[in-house]
């Protein structure tokens, strides 16, 4: 079914209704790694990288949106779709791709929200770990999805905060605008550097396998006719569900991108703070705006969408190895249920901890994983582009035109800046 036809119908659901996957996606891109590496690029390059946020908005919604079609229309999510499409080796590549960009993520992020607790009030920062990552897994192992995600989706609109920036003076506005628009392009390493992790917080390959699976399961709960049995009417309906909901998602994780960015902008690069290596300097970002409760807001923030991200980052390697090997796979089955799906959720949540079991500030960690979620991202949406505009799999649904251009775009900017990024390591 073309995108073009899908226009012009009313919803038969609400907004609210209407959230879902896509909000708790767009809420969990905002996680620790993606807020010290918009933190670590409004510091070093100013106002000069908030084209990124502007750019990569309409390109991550389009990824989204197929990699969620893709989940809908055939009831499974990525790595069951490879499983039955391509050769053996392919999918093993790509699945253990994913298996270790999120492991070192999930590492990374459990590390950050342990500095800031840290920070905050005191303590090991070893038992802080230790703890997140206990807690993490206890909600996940023992409790579904649905019933402790509004929580923590509550936690990150203390991200919020950095929305303040909006409406603080002295801004060179028309500055900020043309920084927007405009991208200004270096030849350096640190530049391209930079470019990767934005890109590779922003669309990151982890959000494509949750995203497809969430939808998957939503679909299978809910006991609703296969899409292929669904008139055309219910379909549209369906579908725009789904178009809402990712929208709003994404919307919400660049506008708050947007405004990390521009705070750093603000509060370090222009008092000449170019490098931020410490989660205390983060969370100064923050003092111009709100002070002394700068580094209350920053820790409810960082554990927040960490508290979010961690179950997305487990959840996603474990949907992604079970159904690659044929296994029950959900967060709304029982450990009885899904043994093996669980139990890879498991080991990435200790192997990640066993990572980050050291005394290193975890924000030049977060930079890197964001780095390597850049270039990991590539090899995996080519292969989701693929399936998706497979008339075999995805029959009426396969994405029309427009889905097809922002995928392919997308996919090919991240192409060119992980390239850019190793040919610029070498020179």
């Amino acid at each position: 079914m073309q995108d073009e036809e899908q226009q012009g119908q009313r919803p038969r659901a609400g907004l609210i209704q209407s959230l879902g996957p896509g909000l708790v996606t767009g809420a969990a891109d905002d996680d620790p790694s993606g807020i010290a590496t918009y933190t670590q690029a409004g510091a070093q390059f100013g106002t000069g990288m908030l084209w990124t946020t502007v750019l990569t908005l309409p390109l991550m919604a389009s990824i989204q949106l197929v990699s969620a079609r893709i989940g809908w229309v055939t009831g499974r999510g990525l790595a069951a779709n490879l499983r039955e499409r391509y050769p053996a080796p392919l999918v093993a590549a790509v699945v253990m791709l994913l298996v270790v960009a999120n492991t070192i993520n999930l590492g990374a992020d459990l590390s950050a929200m342990a500095s800031a607790a840290h920070l905050l009030a005191g303590g090991s920062t070893h038992l802080w770990l230790i703890g997140f990552a206990l807690v993490s897994l206890g909600l996940q192992v023992f409790l579904p999805l649905s019933r402790y995600s509004p929580v923590l989706k509550g936690l990150t609109l203390s991200l919020l905060a950095y929305a303040a920036v909006l409406f603080a003076g002295g801004i060179d506005w028309g500055r900020v605008f043309a920084d927007s628009l405009v991208p200004h392009l270096s030849a350096g390493r640190d530049y391209w550097m930079m470019i990767v992790a934005v890109l590779g917080t922003t669309i990151s390959p982890y959000l494509f396998f949750w995203q497809a699976s969430q939808e998957a399961e939503g679909h299978a709960l809910r006991g609703e006719a296969g899409p292929h049995d669904m008139g055309t009417r219910d379909a549209r309906a369906h579908l725009r569900r789904i178009r809402i909901d990712t929208w709003a998602g994404m919307l919400f994780s660049n506008v708050i991108a947007f405004c990390i960015m521009l705070t750093a902008a603000l509060a370090l690069h222009s008092h000449g703070i170019m490098q931020v290596d410490t989660t205390e300097q983060a969370a100064q970002a923050l003092r111009p705006l709100v002070g002394e409760m700068a580094y209350l807001l920053f820790t409810a923030g960082l554990i927040g969408t960490g508290m979010l991200a961690v179950p997305v980052l487990a959840g996603s390697s474990a949907y992604a190895m079970a159904e690659a090997l044929g296994w029950p796979a959900g967060l709304e089955k029982t450990t009885a249920q899904a043994r093996g799906f669980y139990a890879v959720l498991i080991a990435s949540v200790v192997v990640g901890v066993a990572l980050n079991l050291n005394d290193v500030d975890p924000v030049q960690e977060l930079l890197w994983a964001a780095v390597l979620n850049g270039i990991a991202a590539v090899p995996i949406m080519v292969v989701t582009m693929h399936m998706a505009a497979s008339k075999a799999l995805m029959g009426r649904f396969a994405i029309g035109r427009r889905l097809r251009l922002g995928g392919w775009l997308a996919t090919a900017l991240m192409g060119i800046a992980s390239v850019a990024f190793l040919v610029s390591l070498v020179h």
